[in-house]
């Protein structure tokens, strides 16, 4: 008896849910919608391209070994990605992603060089330079904890999160946050600079609001 792509997916869904915390499942595979199944070929549709960066970074190993027990060694997963039209009232469009099985990609996997380590210099850091003590700018009651979550936000919460234990090593750099009004977008920005403060003595976190960023930037300039 054939299957169809929503029973191949739950399927796939019962052995994820298995393997990841009930947060990460409630926030990267519940929005996951199974859309066709072609051979052993499934497609899914994704929320953003955003969304599909970050499963192929952090789940793509897990994907492929539940795919495979589903449909055999030779199954693929294929994306689709919902993208919104912002220029005028048409629909939103598709945008069809191959998953890490296409070509000769093994896993997007990189081989680290054997002298990873402090010996590989930053480029960012300019020798000779000391480090100048400044006042973060941070409002401490703005955390993770603090911040109050649901659907609409969600994704952002786990984006911001990343970023706060791996500072500059995540696929979205920089990450920018939109919203409307009253969302916790600020209070979201200054968690990531909350979280990274404490355990990162060699980075300085600063807080800026866009208005005074632009009056410094001018005055640097007429300087």
């Amino acid at each position: 008896m054939t299957q169809t792509c929503e029973q191949v997916w739950q399927n796939c869904l019962a052995i994820i849910k298995d393997n990841v915390n009930h947060q990460s499942y409630k926030t990267w595979f519940e929005p996951i919608k199974p859309v066709r199944i072609d051979g052993n070929v499934l497609t899914i549709e994704v929320p953003s391209q955003f969304f599909y960066e970050w499963l192929e970074e952090h789940y793509v190993t897990l994907l492929r070994k539940t795919i495979k027990r589903e449909l055999g060694n030779e199954a693929r997963l294929e994306y689709q990605i919902v993208v919104e039209n912002s220029s005028g009232p048409q629909q939103p469009y598709t945008v069809n992603y191959p998953n890490y099985n296409t070509g000769s990609s093994n896993n997007n996997e990189v081989s680290a060089p054997m002298a990873m380590g402090k010996s590989i210099k930053n480029p960012f850091i300019i020798p000779g330079l000391k480090k100048v003590n400044i006042d973060s700018q941070l409002n401490h009651k703005y955390n993770f904890e603090a911040f109050v979550e649901g659907d609409c936000n969600r994704l952002a919460r786990s984006a911001g999160y990343a970023v706060s234990t791996n500072p500059g090593g995540t696929a979205f750099n920089p990450l920018v946050i939109y919203g409307g009004v009253g969302l916790g977008k600020t209070h979201l920005a200054q968690a990531i600079g909350n979280a990274i403060q404490p355990g990162e003595s060699e980075k300085t976190v600063l807080y800026v609001t866009s208005e005074k960023f632009t009056n410094q930037f001018l005055e640097a300039l007429r300087d």
